[in-house]
């Protein structure tokens, strides 16, 4: 990402842990979704089978453009989302295949943010499998796993 925060690069402005800078994340959700068509051109991949795997806030900024854009996406690894705005209509994401990977003691990203977002998600018609670790916010290697399967079974 192009922002940082206490020197560490994130994709998008935070107010404070968990709570988004709902303009900078617009803005950066915007200059992402046109890097990738621009690179598509550029370098001559099929911008219809780009697949997103983000680990919070790259699971954030990869979330968001599922809830402004519709096929931004050929499917997505959410590795430890929150929800990127409420209160939005988000765009159809039909049989858009997503895999939200949790932790059940995550502090970071709560339970229930997992359990809006697959909601959500699913809602816009997407394809939502969801995996649970008892865990906090880290990556595990049971998860990296169990995504790879859902990778081998949803988009290969």
């Amino acid at each position: 990402g192009n922002v940082l925060e206490n020197g560490m690069p994130r994709f998008f402005k935070r107010l404070r842990e968990g709570v988004f800078d709902e303009e900078d994340l617009i803005n950066r959700t915007r200059e992402l979704n046109e890097f990738l068509t621009e690179a598509a051109e550029a370098y001559d991949f099929d911008r219809n089978k780009v697949v997103a795997i983000g680990y919070s806030n790259g699971a954030n900024i990869a979330g968001s453009l599922l809830f402004h854009y519709e096929k931004s996406l050929e499917g997505a690894f959410l590795f430890h989302p929150m929800v990127p705005r409420r209160s939005i209509q988000l765009p159809v994401q039909k049989a858009l295949p997503v895999f939200i990977g949790a932790g059940e003691n995550d502090p970071i990203c709560p339970a229930q943010e997992t359990v809006d977002l697959k909601q959500m998600l699913e809602e816009a018609g997407a394809q939502v499998t969801d995996h649970w670790e008892r865990s906090g916010h880290q990556l595990t290697e049971s998860e990296v796993k169990a995504g790879r399967s859902w990778y081998e079974t949803h988009l290969i």
